[in-house]
């Protein structure tokens, strides 16, 4: 059976650096619990209880949107199992594209089906580094999103990040190489080979792109009016402790 997105070459681990705080989620938490221990009144409650609610819904958001990723479009989920994080990866990549077609592309449909198939131009996994960060055990679920990070003339870097729902924390990451390939030129004296990507995926690409920055700012703007909110609930509840 024809698999897409064959991987062909290496899977190797790697340090992932990333700008993001990865502990803001559990530092925020953290310092809303403090409060209800320091003679917090009923409306600093309130607010402390709204401000983790938030949290608790928003989560992916403030983990995984903030870097970027798309969390509107989900790649996978399912549970924990003895299938490998770089399978989740792999399932989770052609969900990803086909989010973006569905979303961005309608109208070429059918050729961004084609890409799964031998019939044309296809892709290929060229590499997969993993960097895995804890070990997840049953019974826990995941969130797999993918973000586009740079695109070449025949090949394009995916950023892949795992998602732990039972710890709300990111439990690897991964980097995709993915090489398009064309199965069947037109030519008799042409070879299959690598092959530039098409125009309509690199119309969708900038697109992906100008999203990808909107709602890394915006998951950031929401991020910061939420350490506002906890600083003023601190200054009020520490401040009125201390006199």
């Amino acid at each position: 059976m024809w698999r897409p997105f064959l991987p062909l070459i290496r899977i190797t681990q790697r340090r992932h650096k990333s700008t993001h705080n990865a502990c803001w989620l559990s530092e925020q938490k953290l310092r809303l619990g403090r409060l209800f221990f320091h003679g917090a009144t009923s409306e600093e409650t309130y607010e402390a209880g709204q401000l983790l609610s938030d949290l608790a819904q928003n989560w992916r958001r403030y983990v995984a949107g903030a870097e970027g990723y798309l969390i509107s479009d989900i790649s996978s989920q399912g549970h924990v199992n003895n299938v490998t994080y770089t399978r989740w990866a792999e399932s989770a990549r052609i969900n990803w594209a086909w989010n973006l077609a569905k979303r961005l592309d309608p109208a070429n449909h059918q050729k961004w089906s084609e890409l799964w198939t031998p019939r044309g131009t296809g892709l290929i996994l060229r590499s997969i580094k993993v960097d895995y960060k804890f070990p997840m055990e049953y019974p826990d679920r995941v969130s797999v999103y993918h973000k586009l990070r740079t695109a070449g003339e025949d090949h394009f870097l995916l950023d892949v990040i795992i998602l732990s729902e039972k710890h709300q924390r990111v439990a690897a990451r991964c980097m995709e190489d993915i090489v398009v390939y064309n199965y069947k030129p037109s030519g008799p004296e042409q070879m299959p080979g690598k092959a530039p990507i098409p125009p309509f995926m690199g119309k969708v690409f900038a697109d992906t792109v100008r999203e990808q920055t909107e709602a890394s700012s915006s998951a950031r703007e929401a991020m910061g009016k939420i350490d506002e909110r906890i600083d003023a609930l601190e200054k009020q509840v520490l401040a009125r402790k201390e006199m």
